[in-house]
């Protein structure tokens, strides 16, 4: 995905209709996509390099794994301490925080990063 907000809104788009398609629940995921790939435009961005969306669910153990790649490692994302409403950034990671059940960061392939977010899908 282009690495701008209209990059990031598609984002969101495409994960909605694709969970969908898959008869999963979204909302939660989509409001995760959505602070994940605006992460990855507004502070992830490099000219010319654009971010990945992946999606994956594993029917075994019941987890939707939502991961967005961009092409800055060096800037790790923090959450800001809770009831920090001064923070002029990383509300957004509350809210992922808020809404999945596990969330990271991972290295590579360089020169990337991986911030991912499971949710534990229901039954």
């Amino acid at each position: 995905m282009p690495s701008t907000r209209r990059g990031a809104h598609r984002a969101r788009t495409i994960a909605a209709h694709q969970l969908r398609c898959w008869r999963l629940p979204y909302d939660s995921a989509a409001h995760i996509v959505a602070e994940l790939a605006a992460n990855a435009a507004l502070h992830g961005r490099v000219p010319g390099r654009d971010f990945r969306l992946t999606l994956r669910v594993n029917r075994t153990s019941s987890v939707l794994r939502i991961e967005v790649t961009d092409a800055r490692p060096e800037r790790l994302p923090e959450a800001p301490a809770q009831g920090d409403g001064a923070a002029e950034c990383g509300r957004g990671l509350l809210l992922v925080t808020a809404l999945a059940d596990r969330w990271g960061v991972t290295a590579g392939p360089v020169p990337c990063k991986t911030v991912w977010a499971e949710l534990d899908l229901p039954g």
